[in-house]
């Protein structure tokens, strides 16, 4: 008995010294960030995304630069590098939505899930990321845009004004941005690629057209049409357009948009299983 029970400690005992070596390693915000960063760069479709964006963006913006002289002169030169953003507002979208329903249909949520339990941290984590990356790739998108331009535009953008220039742009950014994190909730909540993009679609693209039947159809519709100016594209329009008075709410509009949504998505994702 006790050579036996000599042999039982020996062999146990390298199974737990391992596990009594601590490793200094802990889980911190910062490193969910890293992780989902990593996985968004290193997915092709993240970069397709953006190739087709950039391509669109550029491409409408010289089209319009090379027409500018024929707009007349209450044409904002401005509008030539902001305007494509209503094209490839639905990449920004559907790229926020592939994002998070890829996870789900490889099953590699799960895996997020059970290294990070803190389900909140996981979804702001993915919003950061998404956020950050749309914003940075807008920027440089609408940078290349100007200069490409820069040489076709007639009259040329005044960028000692910031109405007429450099505020635009920073509103497309912004909006781009918000467009993404609205496919992000999408994508959380309805955790399917097809259904997360079809609403996306919807609203972003389907529902301003919608909304702009109802002016045929008489005054006691004007209600329709007066909530429409609040949909997020059409709150879009509003921030991006030169000499526009009514910025704050729109603005608020597209903030609450991204608010409501991605409270949704925190919602749906703390009360489902993965």
């Amino acid at each position: 008995m006790t050579a036996t029970a000599a042999t039982t400690t020996e062999t146990r005992s390298p199974d737990v010294a391992p596990a009594s070596v601590g490793t200094g390693a802990h889980l911190t915000f910062g490193r969910v960030v890293r992780s989902e960063a990593i996985k968004l760069v290193s997915l092709r479709s993240t970069w397709w995304s953006i190739g087709v964006a950039a391509a669109l963006s550029v491409g409408i913006s010289l089209l319009m630069a090379a027409a500018s002289a024929d707009f007349g002169p209450g044409f904002p030169p401005v509008m030539a590098i902001v305007a494509p953003m209503q094209f490839t507002m639905l990449v920004a979208g559907i790229l926020g939505a592939i994002a998070v329903t890829g996870e789900y249909s490889t099953g590699m949520i799960r895996s997020s899930l059970t290294a990070v339990p803190q389900r909140g941290a996981v979804l702001a984590a993915k919003a950061l990321v998404m956020g950050l990356f749309l914003a940075g790739s807008s920027a440089a998108i609408f940078g290349l845009a100007v200069v490409a331009t820069s040489g076709l535009l007639s009259p040329q953008i005044d960028w000692s004004d910031a109405a007429s220039s450099t505020v635009p742009i920073a509103y497309g950014v912004l909006s781009m941005t918000a467009f993404a994190l609205l496919g992000v909730s999408f994508g959380f909540i309805i955790r399917n690629g097809a259904g997360a993009i079809a609403a996306t679609v919807g609203l972003l693209f389907v529902a301003p057209i919608v909304v702009s039947l109802f002016t045929m159809f008489g005054p006691a519709w004007e209600w329709v049409t007066d909530l429409g100016q609040y949909l997020p594209v059409t709150a879009s329009q509003t921030l991006t357009s030169v000499g526009s008075e009514d910025t704050g709410p729109a603005l608020i509009a597209l903030l609450a948009w991204v608010g409501a949504g991605l409270l949704g998505a925190w919602a749906v994702l703390r009360t489902r299983d993965a």
